[in-house]
C-alpha cells in the first residue's frame, strides 16, 4: 500500500513536473527576441578595439540579447588612404577569425557591419571592400554583403569631405535577406540608408529588419540621421537597427553616434545618444510587423512598376 502511495505521488510529481517544463518553455519561446546595438568609437589600434567590441558583446549577452549589432567600420578606422588598405584583412584573417570565436563562446549572433575586406586583387586593384558579414553562434559566415553605394561627398560649407572609392569597390548586388533568430534580416551599410529602392527592394524580398551599420558624419548625422531611419521603417513596415561610430576617431574624423532602433510604426524604441559607446537593447515583436502590414497593406495599395516609369522620358514644356 505504501509502495502503491509512492509510486502515485513519484507519477503525480513527473506529471507536474514536466506539465511544469512545458509551461515554462512555450512562456520562454513566446518572449520577444532581443537585439542589442553596440555603439563604437574606434581608432587605427585593431587590437583595442577588438577587446572594447568584447566587452560591449558580453554585456549584450548578459542583457540576454539573441543577436548583437556592432557599426561600420568596427574593426578600424584608419587615418590616411594608405594605412587604410595596409590595415585590411581577407575574410580568413584574424580579425574575422577573433570575432567567430566571440561568437561560439557567447551563443549569439552577430551583425559585423563594415569590415574592410581585402581582396585578392588588392595590389592590382589598391581598393578593397567595405563589407556586411554576418556570423551565427556557432561562429560561422551565413552572409556577407558588399557596400553598394559609396560615400563620395564634399560639403566644403560644412566642413565635410569624403571620397570613400579612392579606397573602396562598389559592391555587384544586394544579398536575399538572411533568416535570424530575431527575424529575417536585410543587409545594408551606412549610405545605403540614402536610397529608399534599396532598402524597398529587401522588404519585397521578405526582410523584416532592415539593418544599416554606420559612421555618420557628426554634420550629416545631425540633419538626417534619425529621420532617414524612421522613414526607412515607416515606407517599409519594418524594424531598422543601426549602430553606429562615435566620437573622434583622429584629427579629421568624427562621427555622430545615436546607434537607434526604430519599429515598424516609426517609434523609436532604442537610442545609444551621441556622446560615448555603449550597448542598447530592443525587443523585436515580430507580430507588430504583420499587425501594421495588415492595417495598412502598402504592398497591396502599391502600383506596379510600369506605373512608377511612366514618366520616364517625358518632360513639361
Amino acid at each position: 500500500m505504501l509502495l502503491s502511495v509512492l509510486r502515485s505521488s513519484v507519477e503525480i510529481s513527473a506529471l507536474l513536473f514536466g506539465w511544469t517544463t512545458k509551461l515554462h518553455s512555450r512562456m520562454s519561446s513566446s518572449c520577444p527576441p532581443r537585439a542589442a546595438l553596440c555603439q563604437m568609437n574606434v581608432t587605427a589600434d585593431k587590437r583595442a578595439n577588438l577587446r572594447a567590441a568584447q566587452e560591449l558583446l558580453e554585456e549584450a549577452k548578459r542583457r540576454g540579447a539573441n543577436m548583437a549589432f556592432l557599426p561600420e567600420a568596427f574593426d578600424y578606422i584608419g587615418s590616411s588612404r594608405e594605412e587604410t588598405l595596409a590595415l585590411s584583412e581577407t575574410l580568413l584573417g584574424d580579425t574575422m577569425m577573433q570575432y567567430a570565436l566571440m561568437a561560439r563562446k557567447l551563443d549569439i549572433w552577430l551583425s559585423l557591419g563594415g569590415f574592410h575586406e581585402r581582396g585578392c586583387d588588392l595590389e592590382a586593384e589598391s581598393r578593397i571592400c567595405n563589407s556586411h558579414v554576418i556570423v551565427n553562434n556557432q561562429g560561422e559566415i551565413v552572409s556577407t554583403y558588399r557596400k553598394c553605394h559609396l560615400f563620395d561627398v564634399e560639403l566644403p560649407e560644412k566642413g565635410v569631405s569624403l571620397s570613400e572609392s579612392a579606397y573602396t569597390i562598389p559592391g555587384p548586388s544586394l544579398v536575399p535577406p538572411v533568416q535570424t533568430p530575431i527575424g529575417k534580416l536585410g543587409l545594408g551599410v551606412c549610405y545605403d540608408l540614402r536610397f529608399p529602392e534599396f532598402s524597398l527592394a529587401l522588404q519585397k524580398s521578405g526582410a523584416e529588419i532592415l539593418t544599416f551599420p554606420s559612421a555618420f558624419t557628426e554634420v550629416t548625422g545631425a540633419a538626417h540621421w534619425e529621420v532617414l531611419l524612421r522613414a526607412r521603417a515607416i515606407e517599409n513596415q519594418c524594424y531598422v537597427l543601426a549602430a553606429a561610430q562615435v566620437g573622434r576617431h583622429h584629427d579629421r574624423r568624427s562621427s555622430y553616434g545615436h546607434s537607434l532602433a526604430v519599429d515598424p510604426w516609426g517609434v523609436v524604441t532604442a537610442d545609444c545618444g551621441g556622446e560615448r559607446a555603449g550597448v542598447a537593447l530592443v525587443e523585436v515583436d515580430l507580430d507588430q510587423i504583420h499587425s501594421v502590414r495588415r492595417n495598412m497593406p502598402l504592398q497591396k495599395h502599391r502600383r506596379d512598376a510600369a506605373f512608377y516609369a511612366s514618366l520616364e522620358g517625358k518632360s513639361q514644356t
